[in-house]
C-alpha cells in the first residue's frame, strides 16, 4: 500500500528536538542566524496559539521559499491555514504571507535547497540531491510543501 504525499512526514528524533533545534532557536533568537535560520512563527491551525520552530530561509532569484524537509510536519498544515506568520532573527519580526507552490514548480526550488542544506536534511529526501535530474526531483516533490512567501511588514 503506497502512502499519499500528504501523509509524509519525517518525525525529528531526540537529539534533534532536544538538542539541535533548540541551539538553532536559541541563537537565532539572539539574532545570529545559522546558515540563513529564522524561527518561524505561525498560528496554530486548532488553537490559535503561536507555534515556533526553527527554519532555513531559501532565496532564488530574489524570492523568498520556506521548504518542509521532513514533510507535511504541523508547520506546514498551520502555515495552510494561516496564510502566512512571522519569520523572527533576534528582536526583528518580520510579517509575511503565504502561498503554496505546485509540484510543477518545485524542482528548481529543491534543487536549491538541497545545494544550500544537504549536509544537514539530505537524509530526508530518499538519496534524491542537488545534482539529481529534474525527474528525480519532480518524484519526491508531493513528499516536500514548498511555500513561496511575501515579507508584509
Amino acid at each position: 500500500m503506497s502512502e499519499r504525499a500528504d501523509d509524509y512526514v519525517i518525525k525529528p528524533g531526540w537529539f534533534t528536538v532536544k538538542v539541535f533545534n533548540r541551539l538553532v532557536s536559541w541563537l537565532t533568537r539572539r539574532g545570529i542566524s545559522v546558515w540563513g535560520s529564522r524561527v518561524l512563527a505561525v498560528r496554530g491551525r486548532k488553537s490559535g496559539e503561536w507555534r515556533c520552530t526553527p527554519v532555513n530561509l531559501l532565496t532564488v532569484d530574489g524570492r523568498l521559499y520556506l521548504v518542509a524537509p521532513r514533510g507535511h510536519v504541523q508547520w506546514t498544515r498551520n502555515m495552510r491555514a494561516a496564510g502566512g506568520g512571522e519569520l523572527r532573527l533576534g528582536k526583528r519580526a518580520e510579517t509575511f504571507a503565504a502561498v503554496e507552490v505546485s509540484d510543477d514548480e518545485k524542482p528548481e526550488l529543491l534543487r536549491a535547497y538541497l545545494k544550500r542544506w544537504k549536509v544537514e536534511v539530505g537524509a530526508f529526501f530518499n538519496g534524491v540531491g542537488p545534482d539529481s535530474s529534474d525527474d528525480e526531483l519532480r518524484r519526491i516533490a508531493p513528499n516536500h510543501p514548498v511555500f513561496r512567501i511575501t515579507i508584509t511588514g
